[in-house]
């Protein structure tokens, strides 16, 4: 791969309590366990920013396979829903389901778009064979 762009961003303090920031200062945030982890919640935690960036990452494909067929795209919106779980191994691993909408869209235009947006976008190829990601058309 040759890469186009690079960014870098340090975690702080105690992991899961700490805090994130990018390091052009774009991205400054406290991280919390989430209470349904057993924490305190009130901050922002890693599936949270997994799933903001893979739903903007993935909407961002989606425009762009789509304005290549010319089909306007101007009202869409992908959802991610990221999941933590735990592996049968033992350890922990995530899974993702990505709902995708595009209004004035019939259904059979909107999953073949959505087909090949998983296929260009770069977080679908990051996790492709890695962890479950469902698609789906709202």
């Amino acid at each position: 791969m040759t890469p186009l762009y690079t960014t870098s961003a340090v975690a702080t303090g105690d992991g899961r309590n700490g805090h994130v920031q990018t390091l052009d200062g774009q991205l400054v945030t406290p991280v919390r366990t989430p209470k349904e982890l057993g924490g305190q919640g009130g901050g922002t935690n890693p599936e949270q920013l997994f799933a903001a960036g893979y739903a903007a990452c993935f909407h961002s494909a989606l425009k762009v396979v789509a304005a290549g067929e010319k089909v306007d795209t101007s009202d869409s919106e992908v959802v991610a829903d990221v999941s933590l779980g735990r592996l049968q191994s033992g350890g922990f691993g995530l899974s993702a389901r990505l709902e995708v909408n595009i209004p004035g869209v019939d259904r059979a235009t909107a999953e073949r778009l959505t087909e090949q947006a998983h296929q260009v976008c770069p977080y679908s190829n990051a996790t492709r064979g890695n962890m479950e990601v469902v698609l789906s058309v709202a």
